[in-house]
């Protein structure tokens, strides 16, 4: 029989790992891995209507992960670009840019500066910072809003853990890495501490520096400026203030110097034919933070049962250098600010379990730029944003079959205050809102009494509102291309059908899956009368569809062996040239075949690891009209598939240390994942030490 506790999405969880964990029992019952995301609430991962995809500390810890969206690259369905060492950006479920929706914390982490395409704002948040990571596939829009189209990704940030201290009375800890990596000269330091009065509050604070070098590839060529340095903070207050009421405080930091797009200067390297840049000198130095104070409330015996209010501010900073082949110098620079506020409420009914709540973010946009009067990269002196109302009910049908049926409405408003028009090159201003209601219904059906395989699947819609990045862009992009404004955009509407398979026994875990997702609306690139100048239009109209299965088999205590397989296509409508004629092509970057498979093995006691994973992409050959302008990024027959061996180990010393260590790309192949700007690096060894205190 299945049970099903909802509690409200804001439940703070610390994940830890032990120096000795204790040996697996026969008959034991594990304990449910808990996920948030999928519901807004917390709850079994095997009783949610997704195969959401978590990746923890632990986890992060073993593979010696360099940057949060190469955290992501061993995680089933998705797939990674880089378009230089220092941006990257998932692809899930063949979508990527501003197509997933990121959050920290449950706090909306898209602006509405966000670039189409891969971007690199990802690329500024501190995987060290991070206790857990949730990447829920499709359906996020009806939850979370536009933008969640391909996946919705919510990283959690390590706490302070003082309600972990059961017995009470004050506690500290701390704990400090280091990782080196020979092939890029990195080095990435972190140290955090904690303090605090078990059960009443806690005081977290982390800092990590990181300097990365130039990348050496397959080939031993050294990679010129592609190095870069970045440095960020986190402090987190929690308090108890009594037992149904928490309150935290929270401010993070993070700071990008010198990261270069190699793949436009003549620092960049040929591959497979791809084009070196013309420019001297391109690169950004970007900035973020986050601070957010939050109220929840649990278990209230009262129509509502959960209770959370956040308020939150964000900023971003980003600032490109650019010196062209001719000598040309410019300076663009853009500035954004985020108020945000989220209320939400759960409450247990005769008719289901309902969440619902309000959202609210508006975004405040400088930008300048030296060779253009009235705009930087997007409209100067700007206001973007998104009110959403959303509510969902989970309900049981019998003990077998359980529903979840979800509504948002959406408002979104843009106010661009001064951007170069396109036609008249003069300045001009727009003003413009939209409306969207989005649905959902899915489903689970417990498939045994002891839930250990559910059949899930559902329908869920999903929108994208333009942002100021789509209406008044005017910035260099693909391959020396110019993209400039349009002010003429609808949104981009979406309808995904999914269907799959979940089993969660003693010694396997496992899901298979099938999506299809009708795409209406899509904004889509079409060229200009202008040589090498590119606007914006709706009239992609399409679909994307895929197949993505993972499993895992703890063959005995010491032995396992894993895996995972994920493959995407989809075609859409594209511009004619710079007619208004269009033809069905493939989307842009879509992702190759992606498998992944390894096995470890573990002493009794798990304080000694090790395990050989492979990574392949298949080739990535079905280009569309965009890629093909994109010459210095994508070579011309396409990015050739690679296999990617790492043999990795861990050693728990003691209680307070632990040893890891990885042999990267044994076989010393030169590659690079499909629309980057620069080669992975070649064969080369990862140390890790971890002091806990």
């Amino acid at each position: 029989m299945r049970t099903c506790s909802l509690s409200f999405i804001f439940v703070t969880t610390t994940f830890s790992f032990a120096a000795d964990p204790a040996p697996l029992k026969k008959n034991s019952t594990p304990i449910p891995e808990v996920v948030i995301t999928a519901t807004r609430s917390a709850s079994s991962l095997s009783q949610v209507p997704a195969a959401v995809k978590t990746l923890d500390q632990k986890q992060m810890a073993e593979r010696l992960v360099r940057t949060f969206p190469e955290a992501l690259r061993e995680t089933p369905g998705v797939a990674i670009q880089k378009t230089s060492n220092g941006q990257g950006s998932p692809f899930i479920r063949g979508f990527t840019g501003f197509r997933n929706l990121m959050m920290i914390d449950g706090i909306r982490f898209n602006n509405s500066t966000f670039r189409d395409g891969p971007n690199q704002y990802w690329n500024t948040i501190d995987q060290q910072a991070l206790s857990r990571i949730e990447v829920l596939p499709s359906q996020g829009s009806v939850l979370y809003g536009s933008d969640a189209v391909g996946g919705t990704v919510n990283a959690f940030t390590k706490d302070s853990g003082y309600l972990s201290e059961a017995e009470g009375g004050f506690f500290s800890h701390g704990l400090a890495s280091h990782r080196y990596s020979s092939a890029e000269h990195s080095n990435v330091e972190h140290l955090e501490t904690s303090i605090g009065e078990g059960q009443k509050w806690g005081l977290h604070a982390g800092v990590t520096l990181s300097q990365f070098g130039d990348v050496i590839d397959g080939s031993g060529r050294r990679q010129l400026h592609t190095g870069y340095d970045n440095w960020a903070f986190d402090v987190r207050l929690d308090v108890a203030l009594d037992d149904k009421w928490n309150f935290t405080a929270v401010h993070q930091q993070a700071r990008q110097n010198d990261a270069w797009r190699t793949h436009s200067t003549t620092a960049g390297v040929s591959f497979a034919g791809t084009v070196i840049g013309t420019d001297r000198v391109r690169l950004f130095d970007q900035e973020r933070s986050l601070s957010y104070v939050r109220l929840v409330g649990h278990e209230l015996n009262s129509f509502i049962d959960n209770a959370s209010l956040t308020v939150s501010l964000q900023t971003a900073g980003e600032q490109q250098f650019r010196i062209t082949g001719g000598g040309t110098r410019s300076f663009n620079k853009v500035d954004l600010t985020t108020l945000g506020a989220d209320l939400q409420f759960t409450s247990d009914s005769p008719i289901g379990t309902f969440v619902y709540g309000i959202d609210y973010y508006e975004d405040f946009v400088q930008s300048h730029a030296s060779d253009n009067p009235f705009q930087g990269a997007v409209a100067d002196n700007s206001t973007y944003s998104l009110l959403g109302v959303h509510i969902q009910d989970a309900i049981d049908i019998g003990e077998r079959v359980h529903l979840f049926i979800g509504e948002r409405f959406t408002h979104a408003t843009a106010n661009l205050g001064s951007f170069r028009n396109p036609f008249t090159l003069a300045q001009s201003s727009f003003a413009n809102s939209w409306n969207n209601f989005s649905g959902s219904v899915r489903f689970v059906i417990d498939l045994d009494d002891r839930d250990r395989y559910t059949l899930y699947g559902g329908v869920s819609q999903a929108f994208r509102a333009p942002n100021l990045s789509d209406l008044s862009r005017f910035d260099v992009a693909l391959s020396g291309r110019t993209e400039t404004p349009a002010t003429d955009l609808s949104p981009e509407k979406y309808l995904t059908y999914e269907i799959g398979l979940k089993a969660n026994t003693d010694s396997i875990t496992a899901s298979i899956a099938y999506f299809h997702t009708r795409l209406n609306n899509l904004i889509i690139r079409r060229s200009t009368a202008v040589p090498l100048q590119d606007t914006k239009a709706n009239g992609g109209d399409g679909y994307m569809q895929g197949f993505e299965a993972a499993a895992r088999w703890q063959i005995d205590k010491h032995w396992s062996i894993f895996g995972h397989i994920a493959w995407v296509e989809g075609e859409a409508d594209q511009f004619i040239g710079t007619t208004t004629q269009k033809r069905r092509e493939p989307l842009g970057k879509i992702s190759p075949l992606v498998g992944y498979g390894g096995v470890r093995w573990q002493n009794t006691g798990n304080r000694i690891w090790t395990e050989l994973v492979g990574l392949t992409y298949g080739e990535a050959g079905r280009l569309n009209t965009s890629d093909q302008l994109d010459t210095q990024r994508v070579p011309p027959n396409g990015t050739p598939s690679f296999l990617v061996l790492t043999l990795r180990g861990g050693w728990q010393v003691s209680e307070h240390l632990l040893l890891t260590a990885s042999l990267d790309n044994l076989l010393n192949q030169t590659y690079r994942y499909h629309g980057s700007g620069s080669n992975e690096p070649g064969f080369g060894a990862n140390l890790g030490a971890t002091v806990k205190f």
